[in-house]
């Protein structure tokens, strides 16, 4: 249980900084500050995936909600407008905290008031439940106003003349559809009295998006008022739904959540706090697409990639023990493959994949090899997924898209003008932040990884002239990459070849695949050597930079409008991420010695409690590359959460036998 108390609930700065998140499996989630005050466009208690995992729209954005003790009114909510916060709810509120979901506590006039808040798995449902205790003799209501939004979650809306104010109202629920094209919204609840009485409510400011540099002012609609009593120990239910509800259900669906969360805990050390909330955060990124499976890579605002997929695919779902999600995952994409590569993403609005990516499509052999490691299925692999890989293979061989080609060294290059293939991908207009074009370091580590991995399923599937081919190209790449990338004067390895001479010696943590992947490019002193320029250059206590401070293009602060932010996005900027591949290659150089696990647990100890306290159960995107390392980007990252839970469950949870058994 994550908890904080009034001395953090009472502070509107620190604690409109702490973001909670329910989510339902299919795209769909709820969201906003632990005091109820929204600081971003993708905040709201119903954003519905109208196309799941996509098409989302903020439907219900929140609740105003007033508790009416013997005549005496008590404004819980809390918004920011044009030079207030009103109502400052926060004033009341003694506690946040997950238990598992979502729950807020006030107290008023010695009267307590608990809001519970969750979504229904599979279902595009926002369940919210109030209790209050300590008797209440005289008269007690709760008003709830629900604020409606209807537009897409990376717009806002205006007050408009188009907004249809008719409300169905029926015993026990409501309806509304305020605008053509969108998805009839209903409000189950428990004996309340519905007054249909709309206004708009104008100029909220999100302070997360004016930060960002983007419009943060937005008015919301408020179509009717809901009354309860809530005498004695009175009760109160609104299921928001995109699907007719019955308010009474309220407890059979909270009782199915708690379960269904309670087996996901079983996947994880049970004396383990940290583990089951990673695991816990885990689950929120796996979600269906049509028959499949597949990984959101963030909250609030991405879909699924194809990079962010393959990478998080081994904490998400294999550390877990959720092989067939993992099983779904790979299929889904797999059957997405063209012309040998991986779509990079399916785009929110669902376009064709865009499939601009050179090391999303490698990625995808190191999460089979991971498949294999963990469950020993290689019938499935033979019979639904070896083809694939060869033809990926090939066309890596002869060529594909956007020059990606192998060259006569046998080394992977990549890159056209004005396209960024690689992980470090921002693009501001026509500008590359970090094009890269040539031969990256990682893509050669990816690279060799993956023949190396072919060699060996064509070696098991008695593929011999396949095992032969793939084993040839590895050895010819690898004694090519060594002489071609080994940066002796700094210790470490080029970022970037091209063609000649040309190489980039930017230290930058891509170096650090080449010796933390399972077939690694480079061992021995050369290897430790690369591990501790990164130590020394890169690491921080949330992950690794992605340049060294002495780089004259290094940005360390991670803020502003969208060109600032993208020019320092792999400029300087940490990924948490990266902390799992620079742990597997710290210890591998190390020799798993205890010594070695007991430092690499030290180096986890920051992202751990950032889970428990900023965080709310989550980890994000990115970090500063100054110190003191402000969170940035999304509040949720899928491959963040991931690389830290193999981390915790492949690398240092259990005996020295158990990791190189993992491994």
């Amino acid at each position: 249980m994550i908890a904080f108390d009034s001395s953090i609930c009472g502070n509107p700065d620190i604690a409109g900084r702490r973001e909670w998140l329910e989510t339902n499996g299919i795209g769909g989630y709820a969201s906003s500050t632990i005091i109820g005050m929204n600081t971003r466009r993708y905040h709201g208690l119903l954003v519905a995936a109208t196309q799941p995992p996509v098409g989302r729209m903020v439907l219900l954005a929140k609740m105003e909600e007033t508790l009416v003790v013997d005549g005496r009114r008590f404004e819980l909510s809390c918004n920011r407008y044009p030079g207030a916060i009103h109502p400052r709810g926060f004033t009341f509120q003694k506690q946040f905290r997950r238990d598992p979901f979502a729950v807020f506590v006030y107290e008023a006039d010695g009267l307590e008031l608990e809001k519970s808040v969750f979504m229904v798995y599979g279902e595009n449902t926002t369940v919210i439940q109030y209790q209050t205790r300590g008797g209440a003799r005289g008269e007690c209501t709760l008003e709830l106003r629900p604020l409606i939004a209807f537009r897409d979650y990376h717009a806002l809306t205006h007050e408009n003349g188009a907004i249809d104010r008719s409300v169905e109202i029926e015993t026990g629920r409501i309806a509304l559809s305020p605008y053509q094209g969108c998805p009839k919204l209903y409000l189950a609840h428990s004996e309340g009295n519905v007054s249909a009485q709309g206004d708009w409510y104008r100029s909220f400011e999100y302070s997360a998006e004016q930060e960002r540099g983007l419009d943060y002012r937005e008015d919301l609609f408020q179509p009717l008022v809901l009354t309860f009593d809530m005498r004695g120990d009175g009760a109160a239910v609104v299921i928001a739904s995109t699907e007719p509800r019955n308010a009474g259900s309220a407890g059979a669906l909270r009782a199915a959540e708690i379960e269904r969360r309670g087996k996901l805990l079983m996947s994880a050390a049970r004396d383990d706090e940290s583990l089951q909330a990673l695991a816990l955060a885990a689950d929120q990124f796996l979600v269906r697409r049509g028959a499949g499976s597949t990984v959101i890579a963030g909250y609030h605002w991405f879909c699924d990639w194809g990079r962010d997929t393959m990478i998080a695919l081994p904490g998400l779902t294999l550390a877990t023990g959720r092989f067939d999600i993992a099983r779904n995952i790979l299929l889904q994409f797999a059957a997405a493959v063209d012309r040998g590569m991986l779509p990079n993403r399916f785009p929110d609005a669902g376009e064709t994949p865009e499939y601009n990516t050179v090391d999303a499509t490698l990625w995808l052999f190191e999460a089979v090899r991971a498949l294999a490691s963990y469950t020993g299925d290689y019938e499935f692999i033979r019979a639904r997924l070896y083809g694939v890989l060869a033809d990926i293979i090939a066309w890596h061989e002869r060529g594909t898209r956007y020059g990606i080609r192998m060259d006569q060294d046998c080394l992977l290059e990549a890159g056209e003008p004005g396209v960024q293939l690689t992980w470090m991908d921002a693009k501001v207009g026509d500008w590359v932040v970090t094009p890269r074009r040539g031969k990256p370091v990682e893509i050669q580590a990816l690279w060799h990884n993956a023949l190396c991995v072919m060699s060996g399923l064509a070696e098991r599937f008695e593929d011999r002239s396949r095992a032969a081919h793939y084993g040839d190209v590895a050895d010819r790449a690898r004694a090519r990459f060594g002489e071609l990338f080994w940066n002796d004067a700094a210790g470490c390895l080029y970022d970037v070849v091209v063609e000649g001479e040309d190489r980039d010696s930017a230290v930058r943590p891509n170096q650090i695949f080449a010796v933390s992947l399972c077939h690694e490019l480079i061992s021995g002193e050369r290897a430790r050597r690369i591990v501790d320029r990164v130590a020394r250059d890169l690491l921080t206590p949330y992950g690794l930079r992605t340049l060294a401070p002495s780089d004259p293009q290094y940005r360390g602060r991670y803020e502003g409008d969208p060109l600032s932010r993208d020019s320092a996005y792999h400029q300087g900027t940490v990924w948490p991420w990266l902390i799992g591949p620079f742990l597997e290659a710290y210890l591998k150089v190390n020799g798993h010695t205890a010594e070695a696990r007991a430092q690499a647990r030290l180096w986890l100890a920051e992202l751990g409690r950032y889970i428990d306290d900023e965080g709310v159960g989550q980890l994000p995107e990115v970090f500063d590359g100054d110190a003191p390392h402000r969170a940035g980007g999304c509040m949720a990252q899928a491959w963040s959460v991931a690389e830290v839970l193999r981390a915790r469950m492949e690398l240092l949870n259990g005996g020295d036998e158990d990791g190189a058994a993992q491994r």
